[in-house]
């Protein structure tokens, strides 16, 4: 066991240094291994409570997360917004306290606030690993996307990975750019210019491209994001039909990348409009392992934050 991650929060990957996230992805390769047995079930965290706070609905996160507590035979406490006291007008500091109070020893959140994971450890004094916050962060899902270059890739130094989108409004962006920088990666994320950030270069050290050819000039990863239907009320682009002329990752697209690119996408997709089937179904597709690659990245820093026994 590393001490230096013990009762570690993780709000987001600029928390961690290269070496550190490095432990992580190895500790994940383990735990992706158990996840292989027959029997997948592990008493790792026997006695140990982990607690799901989910005020931002997400099915998908939410059950990764308790599976892989589940995985590691900890108790799982589920808690959903939607059908809890916060609905009927209490504080998400009342609502720690109460949660608190039952024994809780880690929780994994999500919220449609920035800063929530951060609240959450202040009226706690319990480890929290954030599950996505607002537009800030998303570092488990960035984690898993890194992982899954890694495995497939190896070192990410030199790679050249280009992310394709809304990227203004991506949490999965900004946790993925912090941490393949870290790792060596080299960068490019495209999309429309109502849906770019003005300070992309200077603040991530990535570069930026609103033409799609260009962005995916020899492209070693290429990863689509989520057009979140939504912000077609907001007028930052003409109709989903546009969007996709000019963005949408396709055979005739995705000639501009090397030959075997790896294809990935955070989910859930919106097939035909960011991605047509036949690159989300293709043979250089992990999309579908990324799911199987998020399991083992948290069972990873379940363990490793809560002091696990091999």
């Amino acid at each position: 066991m590393n001490p230096q991650f013990l009762g570690r929060n993780v709000y987001d990957l600029d928390d961690y240094s290269r070496d550190e996230i490095m432990y992580i992805l190895e500790a994940t390769k383990g735990m992706k291994e158990i996840n292989t047995r027959e029997y997948k079930k592990i008493p790792t965290l026997r006695g140990k409570t982990v607690c799901t706070l989910f005020v931002e609905n997400s099915t998908r996160t939410r059950m990764s997360f308790e599976l892989a507590a589940n995985r590691l035979s900890a108790d799982v406490v589920s808690f959903q917004a939607s059908v809890s006291a916060l609905q009927k007008g209490e504080s998400l500091q009342d609502t720690v306290y109460t949660l608190n109070a039952m024994g809780i020893d880690l929780y994994c959140i999500r919220h449609s606030s920035p800063g929530s994971p951060q609240l959450v450890h202040k009226y706690s004094q319990k480890p929290v690993i954030n599950g996505g916050d607002g537009r800030h962060a998303h570092p488990t899902q960035a984690l898993l996307d890194i992982y899954s270059i890694w495995e497939k890739l190896g070192d990410l130094n030199g790679l050249k990975i280009t992310i394709v989108g809304d990227i203004l409004h991506s949490r999965v962006v900004r946790s993925n750019l912090i941490g393949m920088a870290k790792l060596g990666a080299k960068v490019t994320v495209c999309g429309p210019k109502t849906m770019m950030p003005s300070n992309m270069e200077s603040v991530y050290g990535c570069r930026v491209e609103y033409d799609l050819g260009r962005a995916l000039s020899g492209a070693d990863v290429v990863m689509g994001l989520r057009m979140q239907l939504e912000r077609m009320s907001e007028g930052l682009f003409p109709s989903l039909e546009e969007y996709s002329k000019h963005y949408v990752l396709s055979k005739d697209t995705l000639k501009y990348a090397k030959p075997n690119a790896l294809i990935m996408h955070p989910g859930p997709m919106n097939r035909g409009v960011e991605i047509l089937p036949e690159i989300a179904d293709s043979k250089h597709s992990v999309i579908v392992e990324q799911v199987a690659n998020g399991v083992a990245v948290r069972m990873a820093l379940m363990f490793l934050i809560l002091g696990g026994k091999a």
